[in-house]
């Protein structure tokens, strides 16, 4: 089963984007630092072009430190690309966000103007929540679900920075059925939009080759089964996700797994590695082509 979700707004974003880019300075787009290649839509570099961009990694309070400083060397070494991991919620982590931009502006010999900046990512990858960070009050709607903000919205900035804040905006068709997988379990795609149970076993699958010792302290397992169907269960079973007759309601431990994994209660947690990706992974070149 592959999960696809491509509401009708993002067609219309899309389109937005592309006639909005030949007046922006910098793009700023934000990955979810969990999963830095798989949040990155491939059409914002093939709309972006020659366009500077700073790629913030958000909720790196949520991600595998170490693996977190690894990917942003390895953004860093991208033409016209700069790096930062931030948790949007701390004002102290953005601060630097308008400095940088203006560095990477073009223009930036024409002091009097100030950097057209948009920012672009995924739904509910915490766009509207670094906004509001960077402005130090509420200008931006936030909500803990994908697709809440719909409209494009324009802050003008005191410090030489006017930013436009687009909709979370993901691609037609995830190629690879892992993609789809991971942006589930991470939030970024609707709940309705995929099967609890499905998500669940692969993250469980990847957190018990990975992170097996978070996930044996977090539900007190003395052993971690290799089937994962079984392991699901046994984690529903110790949480009281039971039915009548003491079945374990296999929805219900998933659906808990899911959500304590999005809130780091199983642990820090990074699913993408930079060894694992070559820079033509994300070649710019190797975009789809946009056809609106």
């Amino acid at each position: 089963m592959s999960i696809q979700w491509f509401p009708g707004h993002m067609h219309h974003t899309t389109r937005q984007i592309e006639e909005l880019m030949p007046r922006i300075d910098v793009v700023i787009e934000l990955l979810d630092a969990r999963l830095p290649v798989s949040s990155q839509n491939p059409l914002i570099d093939a709309l972006r072009g020659d366009t500077p961009c700073l790629k913030i990694l958000n909720k790196k309070d949520l991600a595998d430190p170490a693996t977190t400083d690894a990917w942003v060397e390895w953004f860093n070494s991208q033409q016209g690309v700069q790096a930062m991991a931030v948790n949007a919620k701390l004002r102290p982590d953005v601060r630097k966000i308008p400095k940088i931009c203006r560095r990477l502006n073009p223009l930036k010999d024409v002091s009097q103007k100030p950097v057209r900046t948009m920012i672009v990512g995924i739904p509910n990858v915490g766009k509207s929540t670094l906004i509001n960070s960077i402005m130090g009050r509420k200008v931006a709607r936030v909500g803990n679900e994908p697709a809440v903000t719909k409209t494009h919205q324009k802050s003008k900035m005191v410090d030489g920075m006017d930013l436009c804040d687009t909709p979370g905006m993901l691609w037609h068709k995830f190629d690879d059925p892992e993609v789809g997988l991971k942006l589930a379990a991470v939030g970024a795609i609707k709940d309705t939009a995929f099967d609890y149970e499905l998500v669940a076993e692969y993250a469980v699958k990847f957190l018990r080759q990975n992170y097996a010792a978070e996930l044996m302290q977090r539900y007190k397992l003395t052993e971690l089964p290799q089937d994962t169907e079984e392991l699901i269960k046994m984690i529903g079973a110790k949480r009281g996700c039971l039915v009548k007759g003491g079945a374990v309601d296999g929805s219900r431990a998933s659906e808990l797994i899911i959500r304590e994994m999005r809130e780091g209660k199983i642990g820090l947690v990074s699913f993408e590695h930079p060894q694992d990706y070559s820079l033509e992974d994300v070649d710019p070149d190797n975009d789809p082509e946009l056809n609106f």
